[in-house]
């Protein structure tokens, strides 16, 4: 072999970059790395959803362009499970089931403080700002006003931080942080919405647990994912025994 000539990536190689949890003739669950976003934006930067159309053109020998439905969406700064459709029917019933509310989402967070209340349930209405891409908690009569709510539960507490679980009842730009911050206690590493009160560092965020039917065969599927359990502040707490909602 000439030192010009190439060997062309192979499929492992592509997926270096993600795990991948579970996959079929209809859906492929992975695990989203912090950092990367989960489909192309304004940055042009590298993204979760070319990386895994490249895994399955290079797998699976596809000629021309793979087909890859985007179901839903996680925040480039947070982590965990993710689930994309290899069909376009599988892409049409995974969102009608979003819609529908057939999909659970839980998330782990790590919070600057600790809350009043041991468990609560938080319930705004949130506005989102398109030029400056920040989420506000409005009333429920400003225009673009949309309804926001969550579940979340401490899980445990060390010194200034603290680990709660947290279950969305609905799926709103940036709504954990945002919601969060309300309360005065910030995901930590969140400057955007925690300013001051937010620590420096990686956002502790993390989407460890999705639940939703499976497109085709309708068997109710689970995939949990925890973060890295060697990195701050996760390190801190005791990941293995936390209560999930």
């Amino acid at each position: 072999m000439s030192d010009t000539e190439k060997i062309a990536p192979t499929a492992e190689e592509y997926q270096a970059d993600f795990e991948i949890l579970y996959e079929d003739n209809h859906v492929l669950v992975v695990q989203k790395p912090q950092m990367v976003a989960c489909c192309p934006d304004e940055s042009k930067d590298d993204n979760l959803f070319d990386k895994i159309k490249r895994y399955l053109k290079i797998k699976y020998n596809k000629p021309g362009n793979v087909y890859l439905g985007l179901v839903h969406r996680l925040d480039r700064p947070t982590g965990g499970v993710m689930v994309y459709a290899k069909t376009d029917k599988a892409a049409s019933r995974l969102g009608e089931g979003l819609q529908k509310g057939d999909f659970e989402k839980k998330y782990l967070a790590v919070l600057c403080g600790t809350p009043d209340s041991e468990r609560g349930t938080l319930c705004n209405y949130l506005r989102k700002n398109t030029v400056n891409n920040m989420v506000y908690i409005c009333t429920q009569t400003e225009d673009g006003a949309k309804y926001a709510e969550l579940d979340y539960q401490v899980s445990e507490t060390k010194g200034k931080y603290s680990l709660v679980c947290v279950r969305l009842h609905t799926g709103r730009t940036h709504q954990i942080r945002v919601q969060m911050a309300g309360i005065s206690h910030p995901v930590y590493g969140d400057m955007r919405y925690g300013g001051a009160l937010a620590q420096k560092g990686k956002l502790a965020l993390w989407a460890y647990s999705l639940s939703f039917s499976h497109p085709i065969t309708k068997e109710r599927m689970k995939f949990i994912a925890l973060p890295p359990e060697e990195e701050n502040p996760w390190k801190a707490f005791d990941l293995s025994t936390f209560l999930p909602l």
